[in-house]
C-alpha cells in the first residue's frame, strides 16, 4: 500500500522537520521496503578506519522505521523502535553506507522486519544484517 504522502521526498522533509540534526536520509521507498543512506563522519570511523557498530545500528533502525511508514502507506512519526538485533558480519568501511529493510509481519501493533547493510563503494559486500520490529500507536492500520 502506497500513498502519494509516502516518499523518500517526504520522510526525508519530515526529518529535516523534526529531527534536523539526524543526517540520514530515506533514499528509496517502495511495498513495504525502504533504503536508507548515510555519509559517513569521521566521528562515526574506529581505528582501521571501520565504520562503528552504533553507526550501522542506527543506519538499521531508520531504514526500519521508514520501512514500517511504507508498510503502513503514510509517515506514522510515533512508531517507535521495539526491538533490534544486528549481527555484524565484516568490517564496513567507505564514505556511505546503504540499509534495505523490509517489513516481513504487519499486525495492528507491531511491524517486524528484516534489515541488511552494506557501503554503497561494495554493494555485493554485506556488513551487517538485523531484524527488529517498531511499536505501532493505537489502532494505526
Amino acid at each position: 500500500m502506497m500513498t502519494d504522502q509516502v516518499s523518500a521526498e517526504a520522510i526525508n522533509a519530515m526529518l529535516r522537520h523534526e529531527f534536523p540534526e539526524i543526517s540520514y536520509r530515506c533514499a528509496e521507498i517502495g511495498d513495504r521496503r525502504a533504503i536508507a543512506a548515510y555519509e559517513i563522519a569521521p566521528i562515526d570511523l574506529r581505528p582501521g578506519g571501520y565504520v562503528s557498530g552504533p553507526t550501522q545500528f542506527a543506519l538499521a533502525d531508520a531504514a526500519l522505521w521508514f520501512a514500517t511508514f511504507a508498510a503502513l502507506g503514510r509517515i506514522e512519526p510515533m512508531a517507535l523502535t521495539s526491538d533490534l538485533s544486528i549481527r555484524f558480519l565484516r568490517p564496513a568501511t567507505g564514505h556511505d553506507l546503504r540499509c534495505s529493510a523490509t517489513i516481513d509481519i504487519l499486525t495492528h501493533r507491531r511491524a517486524l522486519g528484516t534489515c541488511t547493510v552494506w557501503s554503497s563503494e561494495q554493494p555485493d559486500m554485506i556488513t551487517a544484517i538485523a531484524h527488529g520490529s517498531y511499536a505501532l500507536p493505537g489502532d494505526v492500520r
